[in-house]
């Protein structure tokens, strides 16, 4: 029996739309506004930041990019940060990585406004990821757990194991599931017998950056497979994590690559933002409490 596949576009779509007729029907006073800075002219960052920029307009939000020069200094970047950390149309800024050697990218993520970290990068929105609390969360941990959700896939409970274990996704994406009550194991490198892990999983979810690393005898009949690789193979085809053919054939759901994982990383950007602009709103109304008179 094939195995149904998620439809990542589709679902990126749906997100994309119910943000749309947030700003339409001006459920917040002001138009969200994001920042995205790029240094340098990678070819990949700079289809990536326009296709970021593309569906920012498509939805109604503001965009701005700010291209430097590959041998821009650390100091100009930070400067350039601090500058959008303290402008008010601005409620998200994001850093396209990777950013040039002579610059400490953790640096740079560390001194963006953890109010406008719509990466989820910064170590106090880390924090309130590991606590639980409202904060921003890196955008493709956030769209697996969108991804799981509205396919009406059986986190609370579930036996769930994520091979990969990123700060930008593995962790993330293991926090999120434990919140929502599964029983989470982590995998990575050093993990023993990986194989037999996998095989535990009602989820699976691959982020380890190998072109199909993941093949069918890993892969417990009927699981949820969640692949979030994306590896350009000798070929020029693209190839996720998971040997899909084989893996589909043994997985009740899977996404697939691409189309899957990845339109749902900017449909989450554009919800950051979204939130983003609506925590800023509520932050500066009065608090509405009196203040004591002296007779």
């Amino acid at each position: 029996m094939t195995a149904m596949k998620i439809n990542g576009k589709l679902i990126a779509q749906a997100v994309r739309e119910e943000i749309q007729r947030e700003i339409e029907t001006q459920a917040i006073k002001e138009t969200p506004g994001l920042a995205v800075i790029l240094v340098g002219e990678d070819p990949a960052s700079t289809i990536y930041v326009r296709n970021k920029r593309k569906m920012c307009d498509a939805v109604g939000i503001y965009s701005e990019q700010y291209t430097l020069p590959e041998d821009s200094s650390e100091s100009e970047v930070l400067h350039l940060v601090e500058d959008l950390n303290q402008n008010t149309k601005i409620h998200g800024i994001l850093v396209q990585l990777p950013l040039p050697k002579q610059i400490d990218s953790r640096r740079i993520l560390d001194a963006v406004s953890p109010e406008k970290d719509v990466d989820g990068f910064h170590y106090l929105n880390v924090g309130k990821l590991v606590a639980n609390r409202p904060g921003f969360v890196s955008c493709t941990p956030l769209g697996i757990i969108e991804l799981l959700e509205r396919s009406k896939i059986e986190i609370k409970g579930a036996h769930a194991v994520v091979v990969g274990r990123s700060d930008i996704v593995g962790k993330p994406a293991a926090l999120l599931l434990l919140h929502r009550h599964a029983t989470v194991t982590l995998c990575h490198s050093k993990t023993r017998d990986l194989a037999a892990v996998c095989r535990e999983a009602d989820i699976l979810v691959a982020a380890i950056g190998r072109p199909q690393f993941i093949t069918e005898k890993m892969v417990k009949p009927g699981a949820t497979v969640i692949d979030v690789g994306i590896n350009r193979l000798p070929d020029g085809h693209l190839s996720g994590d998971v040997d899909y053919d084989p893996v589909s054939q043994v997985a009740g759901a899977i996404t697939p690559v691409p189309g899957g994982v990845g339109p749902m990383t900017i449909a989450m950007l554009l919800s950051n933002t979204l939130q983003s602009a609506k925590w800023a709103e509520a932050r500066a109304k009065p608090s509405g409490k009196r203040g004591h008179t002296k007779e």
